[in-house]
């Protein structure tokens, strides 16, 4: 879920690079409160009720806090300079943290960016926790989504949204972003199996719904961030998880189209009939006698 976040095969434009920023440096000095909640369009950073009542200890959540906001720094950063204009120092100090700090955290500024995605995630798996127990698998993994983009309803600004689009699919984070997903699709796969009382060892179907979901999303995120105009992060969202809600719930109705051609051929799993073919003479052959 994907994912969102920077997706393999982006590739970064030359020429274009400087003078799409320029409108992002002032856009960032005018609006700083606005352009931050559209950093946290793909990459949210939200607390919800399950965790505001998790029995955590305060040095945990001081850690989790100080983690978002080194992540949510460099990534603002990275939209409002460029990912290569921005060093470990540059975060720090917006984050308000040492570099030391910076260091005990991450390894590199491209991970605390995509280490976002993972948070994200987390998020998902706690509100998933959080749900009725009786409710269908499918509505509360809608649900728990969902709720991470319950305020991306506004499409962004076209220029910020051309400088974000150039950090999440710069070539130097997809190492790192490769990584970050398959952490956060099994992060998401052992809350399905908490969900489902199911044994990852033994069960593929966490597994397999977790990477549905991450899929999901990460498309939504990917034409999120190429469309144009732009548009809304939720409503994609919202259509994408539709389109894999049925692994999670009762079989899904096959195609139109497939439903036709069932109608036409009731039979289908059967072998069809050969037809005899004329022979070289011209002549259909009768076929053996019973």
């Amino acid at each position: 879920m994907a994912v969102a976040g920077p997706g393999p095969g982006g590739a970064e434009p030359g020429p274009e690079l400087s003078l799409a920023r320029e409108p992002c440096r002032a856009k960032f000095l005018v609006a700083e409160r606005e352009n931050l909640r559209d950093t946290q369009h793909c990459y949210p950073v939200r607390v919800s009720g399950a965790e505001e009542n998790e029995p955590a200890g305060l040095r945990e959540r001081k850690k989790l806090a100080t983690r978002q906001a080194i992540g949510v720094a460099a990534m603002r950063l990275a939209v409002q300079r460029g990912l290569e204009s921005v060093h470990v120092e540059d975060i720090a100090a917006e984050a308000g943290v040492s570099a030391r700090t910076f260091n005990n955290y991450f390894a590199s500024k491209g991970e605390a960016i995509c280490a976002l995605a993972m948070e994200r995630v987390r998020q998902i798996g706690a509100a998933l926790s959080a749900r009725p127990a009786g409710e269908p698998l499918k509505d509360a993994i809608e649900a728990a989504v969902l709720a991470q983009y319950a305020d991306r309803e506004q499409a962004p600004d076209k220029e910020w949204l051309a400088c974000f689009r150039m950090v999440v699919e710069s070539p130097a984070l997809q190492g790192e972003y490769l990584r970050t997903q398959d952490a956060a699709q099994h992060a998401l796969a052992e809350a399905i199996a908490t969900r489902t009382g199911s044994d990852l060892t033994s069960d593929m179907f966490p597994s397999v719904l977790a990477g549905a979901v991450m899929a999901a999303t990460n498309v939504a995120c990917a034409r999120w961030i190429h469309a144009d105009p732009p548009t809304a992060l939720g409503p994609l969202v919202r259509t994408a998880l539709g389109h894999v809600s049925s692994l999670a719930g009762a079989r899904a109705a096959p195609p139109a189209n497939s439903v036709a051609n069932a109608r036409r051929a009731p039979h289908a799993d059967r072998a069809a009939p050969r037809h005899p073919t004329p022979d070289r003479s011209g002549t259909t052959p009768r076929p053996p006698s019973e």
